[in-house]
């Protein structure tokens, strides 16, 4: 039994609740597609920004509808004018505003009173981009409270729909309609790529130049855009990020459905310092590339790589392995491909034995050693893309390069027959590379077959490379990652932020080596024994205790932290090495602007074995909150600059790509396939690390030196640093990806005496997920579903990963989970669903229970406990909705205290619940 929404596989909703299903969605529907468009105080003088728009619309398909606004005329150019949007004698879907900005304020809540849609707000010089430090931007957020108007700009150059031959820009050319929407927010380099998309024969389906954000941002567009039909690919040219936060949870959804592609400037330092955020360090650009990957957005260097690349991720599969081969019928142009694919840091596949015996057996003129083979066809089609097919075939191939000159296609027509038949078969992605003579009818053959053509070798390669990080980057946030166990208890996170809130409560910024060993105890990181000495003779002591050889490095006294001194830490091997070192440290620090202080001696054993030194840390990103950073440690961090970032929190999955992306992970790796070090334990740790990140917030740095080898890893150094106590709460940045809302994990014990674990859900309870499925009856499925559903169709990877891989500010999924008394089997027996309307105040509940567990009030408390998290969530209104013969859920609804209507023309029963009067 279940209360239902609707079916995750319709991607089409109910059309009486379409506005309130798709919220923000549907509200820019207007912008992009308007029926009636007001212009308000467009200049007459030719030339203006506001004259040309106004132009562009009274001569478009839309121009019959099409109202200038002007208090002070009554005809503008030739065409009535209305003093006021309320005195237009049609209800508005969009306005263009060309006001001066200091009466944007009160048009702006004109069109609200008057209940218009949408606005483009042309006039510049507003600040955006949810600053609150301009008065101007302030008034005008603050009149789009409570009302459904939404706004571009200010400082916008308008939108075009080349579908329905909407311009409303400033005379901006009208490009083909396509499947790509490009939105700007450099305003020449938006109008240049229109030029140069009308060259090139690129369509879109849409253009926008976003402004200043004052409303309407990146996050926004990419929700319309991941449900626009007509949009097969979303290209995004930054300057700004603005709402950085939304800007991820949008693409973190959209991303696995279409390519979301991004170039943005200010990568180097110099130009960094020009952008509104910044990292501590200046290592913004790597964050924001961190970022990127967490969501699966893809970050390209150039203009062209946006398209090449769009082009071939909308013509081809993406590849599943990093391994290019080049198939060429010139041995020339094969190893200049060749030399581009090494170049561009990728990996050039050869033939297998398999392969080259078939290849040499349809081809016995001389075959390159090099790449994939140098097709000596002498304009013989055939005989070309056989090759091809060989290649495409073989198991060391992931992708194909195919380098032609003139002679492959001495017969165009049959050349086009033989590609457009490999093409599907083929299941990899092909590029093309065409040489030489006249291009157009070369072309035009691999366009029908849908290869993407590309200008040079070297361009090939690159665009392979980004298609491969885009595929690369998707299975690592979708793979389903290993379980792990739960985390700290909560008296163990406790513990945890007592240690903190004490520190802060004492007015220190330090936790102390006590302090800092039992907060990473709480968390499940070890540590390395450490002893502190306070005099010479009592280090010979603790070393003799410990057991030689010994580590010993100085901090200062109560082991706040560690002390910077050339050749710590010293290697000691017996009594007498401790004495000389320690005379030797109090010589040099006699002598030392510390001396002042109190300094004691850390002890700690010698690591037997090979060791690695490794370094975890956090800092906090002003924009995206807790940063991870994982890489080389120990004295040479300083000089090799080994390091990858990654976003908190971290799965096991997430966890081994930031340790990918560093040098050393090859070592610890092992070049013979045997790790030098437990990796799976090294997983576990960095995922705990980011746990800690996210859960103690008062947290500023933390940085962990290890010691990592074959049977060990230890943390032999930590250093936390906190917020003093002036700092508030909502000063804290908040982590840009929402992590495990633990606070809604609770038991609860079922009629029939069964304790049961309600929680949300995780990526790691994709396995169990399937079981619960396998477990459902037919009319269960279809009480919450509407529909007959078969179980491969419900247990598929994408359909598990669309309700286990959930961003918490976007839905809570809970589950109820049971474990078996005697073999400690983890099952799910029922799922709830909270999915929050893109409005932001409105949501949507859904639950299902295994039909062995119904009857036992799970159901009602699954419902229940889906309100509370609504409420937690400032949710003011839910809806639950169901069929009319699942009465109990009737029932269950009405004693929930839901208002129930029925639904005849979709034979559904309705019921809504407000949360807040």
């Amino acid at each position: 039994m279940g209360v239902a929404g609707h079916s995750p596989l319709d991607a089409t909703p109910q059309n009486d609740l379409e506005e309130l299903l798709l919220g923000k969605r549907a509200s820019l529907n207007p912008l992009f597609n308007p029926k009636t468009v007001a212009v308000i105080d467009a200049p007459e003088q030719p030339g203006t920004v506001g004259y040309k728009v106004l132009s562009a619309l009274l001569n478009s398909p839309i121009g019959d509808a099409v109202f200038p606004v002007d208090r002070n005329r009554s005809r503008v150019m030739a065409v009535q004018a209305f003093p006021k949007i309320s005195a237009v004698p049609a209800a508005v879907d969009l306005a263009v505003i060309a006001s001066p900005k200091e009466y944007l304020s009160e048009i702006i809540g004109e069109c609200a009173e008057a209940l218009v849609k949408a606005a483009i707000v042309l006039s510049d010089g507003v600040s955006g981009c949810g600053e609150e430090d301009s008065g101007l931007g302030h008034r005008i957020s603050e009149q789009l409270k409570g009302s459904r108007l939404r706004v571009l700009g200010p400082g916008s150059l308008g939108v075009i729909n080349p579908h329905t031959e909407l311009n409303a820009t400033p005379g901006l050319p009208m490009p083909l309609g396509g499947s790509v929407a490009f939105v700007s927010q450099s305003i020449a380099l938006g109008g240049a790529i229109l030029e140069w998309s009308l060259k090139e024969i690129v369509g879109f389906s849409a253009f926008v130049h976003v402004g200043s954000m004052l409303d309407v941002g990146w996050g926004d567009l990419i929700d319309y855009f991941g449900s626009d039909p007509r949009t097969q690919t979303i290209l995004l040219h930054i300057v700004t990020m603005g709402n950085v936060r939304s800007f991820l949870s949008a693409a973190r959804e959209v991303s696995l459905k279409k390519p979301i592609i991004v170039i943005k400037a200010g990568r180097s330092q110099a130009t960094a310092r020009a952008m509104v955020w910044q990292l501590d360090g200046g290592a913004d650009d790597e964050v924001l590339d961190a970022a990127f990957r967490r969501v699966g957005v893809l970050r390209v260097d150039t203009i062209n790589d946006l398209f090449f690349t769009a082009d071939a991720l909308s013509k081809q599969p993406r590849p599943k392995g990093p391994r290019l081969m080049v198939v060429s019928n010139a041995s020339g142009p094969e190893v200049l491909a060749a030399d581009s694919v090494v170049a561009m840091g990728g990996e050039l596949a050869e033939l297998s034995p398999e392969g080259r015996r078939e290849f040499d057996s349809v081809l016995p003129v001389h075959v390159s050693q090099r790449a994939g083979g140098d097709v000596r066809d002498d304009g013989n089609p055939e005989a070309y893309v056989k090759a091809v097919e060989i290649a495409a075939r073989d198991s060391n191939c992931d992708g194909l390069l195919l380098v032609t000159v003139p002679q492959a296609f001495s017969d165009p027509r049959k050349a086009t027959e033989l590609l457009l038949n490999m093409r599907d078969t083929a299941g990899k992605p092909v590029l093309a590379c065409l040489l030489g003579g006249s291009t157009a009818a070369k072309e035009e053959i691999v366009t029908r077959a849908c290869i993407p053509t590309l200008p040079s070798p070297h361009t090939a390669a690159r665009v392979f490379s980004y298609m491969w990080r885009y595929s690369y980057n998707l299975r690592g946030i979708y793979e389903t990652p290993m379980f792990r166990s739960d985390g700290p208890e909560q008296v163990l996170r406790q513990l945890a932020t007592n240690i903190v809130d004490s520190a802060r409560d004492g007015g220190r910024s330090t936790l102390t080596e006590v302090e800092a060993i039992s907060l990473l105890a709480a968390y499940g990181i070890s540590t390395v024994t450490t002893r502190l000495a306070g005099n010479e003779e009592e280090a010979v002591r603790i070393a003799s205790e410990i057991g030689f050889p010994v580590e010993l490095q100085i901090v200062c006294d109560g082991g706040a932290a560690a002390v910077a001194m050339d050749g710590m830490p010293l290697d000691l091997f017996d009594a007498e090495n401790v004495r000389s070192a320690w005379k030797m440290i109090m010589r040099r620090l006699e002598g030392s602007t510390e001396a002042g202080h109190r300094f004691a001696m850390a002890l700690q054993p010698k690591q037997r074995g090979q060791c690695y030194d490794l370094r975890i840390a956090s800092k906090l990103d002003p924009q995206l909150g807790p940063v991870l950073l994982f890489g080389l440690g120990g004295t040479m961090s300083n000089v090799f600059r080994d390091h990858a970032v990654g976003l908190p929190p971290l799965n096991a999955t997430l966890a081994r790509r930031v340790m990918e992306r560093t040098r050393i992970y090859r070592v610890l790796h092992g070049a013979d396939g045997h790790a030098h070090v437990d990796l799976a334990e090294l997983e576990g740790m960095l995922v705990r690390f980011s746990e800690l990140m996210v859960e103690q917030p008062w947290i500023r740095e933390l940085e962990i030196n290890l010691s990592a080898g074959r049977n060990s890893l230890l943390a032999r150094s930590t250093r936390i640093e906190v917020h003093g106590p002036e700092v508030r709460r909502e000063q804290l940045p908040r982590p840009a990806i929402r992590p495990y809302p633990i606070q809604y994990v609770s038991s609860w014990v079922m009629k029939d005496g069964q304790a049961v674990t309600i929680r949300p859900i995780r990526a790691e309870d994709e396995p169990l997920m399937i079981k619960f499925h396998e477990r459902l009856s037919d009319r269960s499925v279809y009480l919450r579903y509407f529909q007959g559903m078969a179980l491969d169709q419900r247990t598929t990877h994408d359909q598990l990963t669309r309700i286990c891989f959930i961003d918490y500010d976007r839905e809570i999924a809970l589950v109820a989970e049971r474990r078996d008394p005697h073999t400690e089997e983890r099952r799910i027996i029922a799922l709830g669903n909270l999915t929050k309307m893109h409005r932001g105040n409105d949501g949507e509940i859904a639950a299902i229970t295994s039909d062995d567990c119904q009857g036992r009030g799970l159901g009602s408390e699954m419902m229940r406990r889906l309100l509370r998290v609504a409420r937690d969530e400032n949710l003011e209104r839910v809806i639950g909705t169901t069929l009319p013969e699942n009465r109990q859920m009737c029932a269950m609804l009405k004693r929930l205290g839901f208002r129930i209507s029925v639904n005849l023309d979709d034979n559904l029963v309705e019921g809504e619940l407000l949360l807040r009067s």
